[in-house]
């Protein structure tokens, strides 16, 4: 075996562009590509909400 990348299971999906414009090609993904977060709207609105929110000021000791 000369690339001990051969047993690897996955594959990084086929890109496009180079360097910083680098991105993956949306014809090539399909399906099996990607993950299933059905909670990421809700973690969004959290986060946004948190951010929203005033800081509570610093005590100096």
């Amino acid at each position: 075996m000369s690339d001990p990348l051969d047993k690897a299971t996955s594959r990084a999906p086929a890109t496009l562009g180079e360097g910083c414009l680098s991105r993956y090609d949306p014809d090539a993904l399909d399906a099996e590509d990607g993950t299933d977060f059905p909670g990421a709207a809700r973690l969004w609105e959290q986060t946004q909400a948190q951010d929203e929110q005033p800081a509570a000021p610093e005590k100096d000791a």
